[in-house]
């Protein structure tokens, strides 16, 4: 499932997160230095280093956000968030076709993180730069998206994915990883069907009996379902 959330952060939020960021100088590093073996020979951009005081400073307001998002939650049913990155691509900056690595080492705990789903928050607008598309491949096709600053995209990790090559201006972004609760992106997916069917059955007062029987079946579901 490839879902835009807007409006993760507001103007406030954006505006004290890219403060950080242009003023982040030498903690801007090559942005190879994250890439596994298979993205290394494709990855060209610049990224703020993940243990760097800018980047705890940035990751614990988006943190805190995401735990407050509704739809992010019901898309992504999160059991842990991968400290946010932060990148920037100028002209002639890209990312190759790749796949991101299915596990990463969480660089506060040491803890092993199974990256079920990518997550891309846009922090510039589209207005700022040509080029720079995400690309995302999957089984419908290639989907492009360019999304106003301060909303996010989230799609499978398993998904072959590219940012394309920036010809004006710069790109500025978040991305991270999230191990599901679900690692199945068709289960997780009839899930956040079904959680939204059920919210709007709620908003229009329906049937309250047939309203209990489909929480009791989405919980019952996601407690088959769940991996702790």
């Amino acid at each position: 499932m490839l879902l835009t959330i807007p409006g993760v952060l507001n103007a406030a939020q954006l505006q004290a997160v890219r403060a950080r960021l242009d003023q982040a100088g030498a903690a801007w590093v090559d942005g190879r230095v994250s890439a596994g073996y298979s993205g290394a020979p494709v990855k060209f951009n610049q990224q703020i280093d993940e243990r760097s005081d800018v980047a705890a400073q940035c990751q614990a307001l988006i943190l805190e956000l995401l735990e407050r998002n509704p739809r992010f939650i019901s898309a992504v049913l999160p059991n842990e968030v991968y400290p946010p990155m932060f990148n920037r691509y100028g002209e002639g900056m890209k990312f190759g076709p790749h796949v991101d690595g299915s596990v990463r080492i969480h660089p506060h705990t040491g803890r092993k993180l199974r990256t079920d789903v990518s997550a891309t928050l846009f922090l510039n607008d589209p207005a700022d730069y040509d080029g720079g598309e995400l690309q995302v491949h999957d089984a419908y096709g290639l989907h492009s998206v360019k999304l106003a600053a301060g909303d996010m995209v989230v799609y499978p990790a398993t998904s072959l994915h590219e940012v394309t090559p920036v010809t004006r201006g710069v790109r500025m972004a978040s991305f991270f990883w999230i191990q599901s609760l679900v690692n199945d992106d068709a289960r997780r997916t009839m899930l956040f069907e079904l959680d939204n069917a059920i919210q709007r059955l709620n908003q229009t007062h329906a049937d309250a009996e047939a309203r209990r029987t489909l929480v009791g079946t989405y919980h019952n579901l996601l407690r088959q379902w769940t991996e702790t």
